[in-house]
């Protein structure tokens, strides 16, 4: 595919349009649903700044930690920044910077990690698209009739029929973010919805990481990738059961702790 398109003087670079597109529509979509919930977009604004930065810092470190045997060997590659980001330590690096945002804010960072995520998941079926405009996190050769050609590719090798993991992924983003979304609607205990799109995420990655062939490094059988998802998958699992059970315990305390306050 084309990452680079000119028109006339001005060149777009499908790759960084993508993000872009996928960061926005996250925004308008928190919003909007937030706005039905009562929810403030100042906050939402706010996370989503924190989630920017969090999420290029978070990537960028679990960047550093899977490829920590290359940079001892060469000490450049920690000035590359042109490469070099793990999706994963975006994803932590973004609920943890939001989560911090929250806090200091004094709003329930449940509360607004539920309208989020879905909306995460919308903006990661856009980043893929941009993946598969750059031919980044390509598939492995194939004959079938759903492989396609890369020819102008600085990632994936051109000339070559590919599984177009990209897209299937990029699919199943769109998939996670209508099924959050439809399951939001049945209004689920505070955290579920967020600690679903876990889940839904972890497990999706560990499958398409069967079908790619760029360099993911590797833990034991599986790919870095793979053994972070299955960390993933159990902690959205252990959330979807602990969090409703955390949530009444401390609505419980905060009570106890009012009616002890208005006694004094």
């Amino acid at each position: 595919m084309f990452n680079d398109i000119t028109i006339g003087p001005v060149t777009i670079h499908m790759y960084g349009l993508m993000i872009g597109v996928g960061f926005l529509m996250a925004y308008v979509m928190s919003c909007y649903r937030g706005k039905k919930r009562g929810l403030s977009e100042d906050i939402f604004f706010g996370i989503l700044v924190c989630a920017i930065i969090g999420g290029m810092l978070g990537s960028r470190v679990l960047y550093y930690i899977v490829e920590l045997p290359q940079i001892i060997q060469d000490p450049s590659i920690l000035w590359d920044f042109k490469n070099g980001y793990v999706v994963y330590g975006g994803i932590i690096g973004g609920i943890l910077a939001s989560g911090i945002y929250t806090k200091v804010k004094k709003v329930s960072f449940l509360e607004y990690f539920d309208v989020v995520m879905p909306s995460v998941a919308l903006a990661q079926g856009f980043g893929r698209l941009g993946c598969f405009f750059a031919g980044c996190c390509y598939g492995r050769e194939t004959d079938a009739w759903y492989g396609i050609t890369f020819t102008h590719s600085d990632f994936a090798p051109n000339g070559v029929k590919l599984i177009p993991t990209q897209l299937i992924s990029s699919a199943g983003d769109f998939l996670f973010a209508l099924l959050l979304v439809l399951y939001a609607r049945r209004k689920p205990e505070r955290g579920r919805v967020g600690a679903l799109y876990l889940v839904f995420y972890g497990v999706g990655r560990f499958l398409i990481e069967f079908l790619r062939n760029d360099y993911r490094g590797s833990v034991g059988i599986f790919s870095t990738s793979q053994f972070i998802s299955i960390g993933i998958v159990a902690v959205g699992v252990l959330l979807y059961i602990l969090l409703p059970k955390l949530h009444a315990y401390w609505c419980e305390r905060e009570k106890t702790e009012a009616s002890s306050d208005s006694q004094k």
